[in-house]
């Protein structure tokens, strides 16, 4: 299943924020799109799944245009959001929220509890939590229960929209693992992040967005050991080649990420 966009431009009232895209992901790829907030990958994720209007350009999944497709027939086709802030119903309980993943699926029951046996063995926590209040859950629980409630629709191509921000740094380090795991299962993953070093020391291709529009692209290591990339758009002011003579956590971790 390959996702491809191609001259993409959208944006809000009456304004493009991104211009003329192209992008390309396939079955079992990570691709990443890095830059600054505001540089526009948000909305280039939500033009995927279709909560921005398409403006110009195409956008197919597995040979089929779908620009002018709603959001659910998206989801249908296997086009699956995890949205920034997690935005899970605070007010039901896990279990409810699982089950809300699986909405628009018109599967087997025993369908339904094979996949949520499969989230709940891949997030222990959440098992133990079935019946409490997504809102009473931790951060880094309901970034969990989001991922989960998101795999609970079968995807085939995962769009993860900042799944790092404001976790604690032990669980962005997990939550990094769990994004390759899902890669190794064949999905297709498109990974909008902040955390640039990280996300492209596991991505297979990078996309580097200024102004809402694609500046560098290549394989993630390339740009993440690019001293151009690493001065100019990743603000760590070396690329980790440089910055792993420093001897750092950081670059400890990166080297890992980048040969496991």
């Amino acid at each position: 299943m390959t996702l491809e966009l191609k001259g993409v431009s959208a944006g809000y009232a009456g304004a493009d924020v991104v211009h003329g895209i192209d992008l390309k992901v396939g079955a079992g790829e990570i691709v990443t799109l890095v830059g600054a907030n505001g540089a526009g990958k948000s909305t280039l994720v939500k033009t995927v799944s279709g909560l921005v209007p398409t403006r110009a350009g195409t956008i197919a999944f597995a040979g089929q245009r779908i620009e002018r497709l709603p959001t659910a027939a998206r989801m249908r086709l296997g086009i699956v959001h995890v949205p920034e802030g997690r935005q899970v119903f605070a007010g039901l309980t896990v279990g409810e929220n699982l089950g809300l993943g699986a909405y628009l699926d018109r599967g087997a029951t025993s369908d339904m509890s094979t996949r949520r046996a499969a989230v709940l063995a891949r997030f222990p926590a959440l098992r133990d939590r079935l019946d409490a209040l997504a809102g009473n859950l931790s951060g880094g629980q309901q970034q969990m229960l989001a991922i989960g409630r998101g795999l609970m629709a079968a995807p085939k191509l995962l769009i993860l929209d900042e799944p790092s921000l404001g976790l604690a740094p032990r669980l962005v380090d997990e939550m990094f693992d769990l994004v390759r795991g899902l890669r190794g299962q064949g999905l297709a993953i498109l990974l909008s992040e902040q955390n640039a070093q990280m996300s492209l020391a596991i991505a297979d291709r990078g996309y580097v967005i200024e102004n809402g529009r694609v500046m560098l692209a290549g394989a993630g290591r390339e740009l993440l050991q690019s001293t151009e990339v690493a001065d100019r758009y990743l603000g760590i002011g070396a690329a980790p080649s440089r910055t792993a003579a420093k001897g750092g956590a950081l670059a400890s971790r990166l080297r890992a990420l980048m040969h496991e």
